[in-house]
């Protein structure tokens, strides 16, 4: 890890420009070889989603993803970090999530990218309501086996 790569994290009701986050990232850096990005958008498979309205714990939220983001740092050889998770309501085809690293090499930035999205996806305190185009009560999303599975994966052995 660069001695000046700091993670940034933020939670947030607002959008986020995917470019921007790029460019503070990277402005002025000649050690970074490699950015990898991930945004995370509402999607609405049936058509039937007006919203997906996602709550957070203040405090406990930023406090999980940046002891995400730090382990990340440790793991691989990262010149920068950025995670961005949205709150409050979100429409389909809104941004959710952003994960952005850079590194030297492409394959750290790959892997911390991943990383970092299963431990979100797993371990972040966010909760999910889904709000129905027909008005009906929204239900709470549970959290998926497939996301712990995901995190299991970088278990240290």
């Amino acid at each position: 890890m660069s001695a000046h790569a700091v993670p940034t994290v933020r939670i947030q009701a607002g959008d986020f420009d995917i470019a921007a986050e790029i460019a503070r990232l990277v402005q002025g850096r000649g050690d970074v070889g490699a950015v990898v990005t991930f945004s995370g958008l509402c999607r609405d498979e049936a058509g039937t989603l007006a919203a997906l309205e996602l709550e957070h714990y203040p405090g406990m939220a930023e406090a999980e993803i940046a002891r995400i983001a730090a382990e990340a740092m440790q793991r691989w050889p990262l010149t920068g970090l950025t995670a961005i998770h949205r709150h409050g309501l979100i429409k389909p085809g809104e941004n959710i999530v952003l994960v952005v690293t850079a590194s030297a090499h492409r394959q750290a930035a790959f892997d911390a990218a991943n990383f970092l999205m299963d431990f979100l996806k797993s371990r972040a305190p966010f909760w999910k309501k889904e709000h129905r185009t027909d008005d009906t009560a929204g239900n709470w999303v549970d959290a998926k086996e497939a996301d712990e599975t995901a995190a299991r994966r970088w278990k240290r052995s």
